[in-house]
């Protein structure tokens, strides 16, 4: 039995079809399909699936396999992760899960060279999630977040805190800039996120209104540079750009700490060493930018 074929049938098992599982695994669906009929060749045929019009279902069959496959993955991701642990080697690639603030700040960094930057001969890789990955499964390698997971054989490390505030086009107007102000804000299915919440306080408290929403950083930045509204950025971000102008303090209450988090496995390798050194200097060097107090704005509610 391949153990290629075992991650193929827990990956289908757990998204439902060839095609999700494919880009779960970062292979095509016809090499997915050849590997499950392998799989399932082993067991006598296509016993595991019921192949319905929306999707793989596992059948009783499959259930009965799971609990043994994911023992098996388990322990072959432990060797994974001790062999990588184990090896000396600084190259190869890492893979980083960031939220968007956390991500566009180690992306604004990633030129720096020789002390201060990443050795050379490693490969850095931003995944943007808004979840955590699982780094048992080795969904990636290390993670930065301004959330602790709960449980896990995981290290977790704090290395700073990313402020934000409110920011508008600079206009050179005086006049209060949140009173009946339209908002660059998050989509719904964002809702819940603390700072959406926090616009949408200050949208009432202020008789404002929504004038755009959208779901990256980047995109929120763009609108509020070109005048549409305005709307919360981290202070890195803002306070950097020559377009905008900060009208608010930086909020208090949505500052996050950020913390590095890996597999105790992994901890030691040097690979992953290597980036978390990095961003531990990052955060360092920064962490004026960051806390948003590096300069002074150009315009600043009378509060601050």
């Amino acid at each position: 039995m391949d153990w290629d074929d075992v991650r193929v049938f827990l990956a289908v098992a757990r998204h439902g079809s060839l095609r999700a599982a494919g880009r779960a695994l970062g292979l095509s669906q016809p090499t997915i399909g050849r590997r499950l009929a392998a799989f399932e060749a082993t067991f006598g045929g296509p016993t595991l699936f019921d192949r319905l019009p929306e999707g793989l279902r596992l059948n009783a069959a499959g259930d009965a396999l799971m609990p043994v496959a994911e023992e098996l993955e388990s322990a072959a991701l432990a060797l994974e992760r001790r062999r990588a642990a184990a090896s000396p080697a600084l190259s190869g690639t890492v893979r980083v899960s960031v939220g968007e603030w956390g991500g566009g700040f180690l992306a604004r960094h990633l030129g720096q060279s020789g002390e201060t930057g990443l050795p050379p001969t490693l490969t850095l890789e931003l995944v943007e999630s808004w979840e955590t990955a699982n780094l048992a499964r080795r969904d990636a390698d290390l993670a930065l977040r301004h959330g602790i997971p709960e449980g896990g054989n995981l290290y977790v490390s704090k290395v700073g805190v990313i402020a934000c505030a409110v920011y508008r086009r600079s206009n050179g107007e005086d006049r209060d800039p949140l009173r009946n102000a339209g908002w660059v804000t998050y989509p719904e299915e964002h809702s819940h996120l603390i700072s959406a919440r926090w616009v949408d306080e200050q949208m009432r408290a202020t008789e404002g209104r929504v004038a755009l929403r959208a779901s990256t950083l980047p995109l929120r930045a763009a609108a509020i540079r070109a005048g549409i509204g305005v709307g919360l950025l981290p202070c890195y971000a803002g306070d950097a750009d020559p377009l905008l102008e900060r009208v608010t303090p930086a909020v208090t209450e949505l500052g996050a700490e950020y913390w590095v988090i890996v597999h105790h496995d992994l901890r030691r390798a040097a690979c992953v060493r290597a980036v978390i050194d990095w961003i531990r200097r990052l955060f360092d060097e920064h962490r004026d930018e960051l806390a948003g107090t590096a300069t002074q704005p150009a315009k600043a509610l009378a509060a601050e």
